[in-house]
């Protein structure tokens, strides 16, 4: 059963919010974080991609930039942009995008639930990621960014939401550049709080949604805490990390696509000849043509788009991951057809998130850095659990969920 519990965050006063909240780390590179906390020097990227302080070229790995990290946090806090709460409390984060809302719980996740499975995963992670936030929260001592879980859905949390819904929330902003809507509420009321706390002691498991490498970092020093601590009891706050928790019915899932750069030595109309082996193939004309349903996909090729129907006997119903159009895809195209075995090394494929729309992949392929695009139709959050339940892993590449959440609205300290 999953173990939470509230914790006193560090939040930046109501003012400053608009200054200190930004994108997570992951989503953009050194280069338009400068740009974007250029004149701002309370952005948070100065804390979560502290690089954009040292001249133009610095590592983001540099043993400098890190040290800058904690130098910052404790100067933000020192400077009341940022500001500890002072009682334990959960929290109500709301995302609004195209006109749907969908609510979070941002609670304390416990350390132990990640290590012992309670926690599902469906993405594998690389080493040198999970070092690189490790050594970020190792020198903070805190997570300053959260991750992304998704809870089954359950009707006393909901009503809890509603109720505090209906009132002013603390923050209410539009996000600049993505014009999405964010919103924050606290949860102090010890019955509230005792409420929460018991709906999620009788869940069997939580999902990661998104952040894999970030669980994994919080959940890493944890134990690295729990270890190094003689008089370690279990009730330390380094026992838990900071997770947004979603109702799973509520979330969106986007379309993750594919480019490619050349057709393994085919002609068009061979590599189109070689789909019909699995596909139904037909050409669609000009107008952008996106999957209307699962085991579809669409192909652009030659300023033409196609819909690609996989044909009975090409998949597994009963096999979770043998049933996923990521992995129906990889098997009959991309490995079969073009020969690009290493969806996370090849050099000979990129992925677009669905945000971008169908006019990105054309737009790539008819400058001719691509030579072909795939759209895919999107994953379930149902398929991503029972994935996770099955101990299976998700294809590279699958997921892509959208908005993402936005760093600075608060912070866990682990001491």
């Amino acid at each position: 059963m999953a173990v939470i519990k509230p914790f006193k965050g560090v939040r930046p006063p109501k003012e400053f919010v608009e200054q200190v909240e930004c994108r997570p780390y992951d989503v953009l590179n050194s280069e338009e974080a400068r740009e974007e906390a250029q004149g701002n020097e309370k952005s948070l990227y100065r804390i979560i991609k502290p690089e954009i302080d040292f001249p133009e070229g610095t590592s983001e790995y540099d043993p400098r930039v890190y040290e800058k990290a904690a130098e910052n946090f404790k100067m933000f806090q020192d400077k009341g942009w940022l500001v500890q709460d002072e009682q334990e409390q959960y929290y109500i984060y709301a995302q609004i995008m195209d006109g749907k809302t969908q609510y979070g719980l941002v609670v304390g996740a416990y350390v132990d639930d990640y290590m012992n499975g309670v926690i599902k995963k469906h993405e594998l992670t690389r080493r040198d990621k999970e070092e690189d936030r490790m050594k970020h929260v190792r020198v903070n001592d805190a997570n300053i960014e959260p991750v992304f879980f998704a809870y089954p859905d359950n009707p006393t949390l909901d009503a809890l939401i509603k109720k505090y819904a209906a009132t002013e929330p603390v923050y209410d902003f539009i996000a600049p550049i993505d014009g999405f809507g964010h919103k924050f509420w606290t949860i102090s009321d010890a019955a509230d709080i005792a409420l929460v706390t018991e709906e999620f002691a009788k869940m069997p498991a939580l999902y990661i949604a998104d952040g894999h490498h970030r669980s994994a970092a919080a959940a890493l020093v944890g134990a690295e805490k729990q270890k190094q601590n003689p008089n370690h009891k279990g009730d330390e706050e380094y026992n838990y990390f900071m997770a947004v928790c979603f109702q799973a019915s509520e979330l969106t899932i986007l379309d993750y696509n594919r480019v490619v750069k050349d057709l393994n030595g085919m002609s068009s109309e061979e590599f189109l000849v070689a789909l019909n082996k699995n596909f139904i193939v037909e050409k669609k004309g000009a107008e952008a043509y996106k999957p209307a349903k699962l085991h579809e996909f669409s192909l652009y090729l030659d300023g033409e788009w196609y819909a690609l129907t996989a044909k009975e006997g090409t998949y597994d119903n009963n096999d979770p991951i043998g049933v996923l159009d990521v992995d129906i895809s990889s098997r009959l195209i991309l490995d079969e057809l073009l020969d690009i075995k290493d969806l996370r090394s090849s050099k000979r494929i990129d992925f677009v998130g669905g945000l971008r729309g169908l006019a990105e992949l054309k737009k790539r392929v008819d400058s001719g850095e691509m030579r072909a695009a795939l759209a895919l139709y999107p994953v379930s959050m149902q398929q991503i659990m029972d994935i996770a339940d099955s101990g299976n892993i998700m294809p590279p590449k699958a997921t892509w969920f959208e908005p993402k959440l936005r760093s600075g609205l608060v912070i866990h300290k682990l001491s």
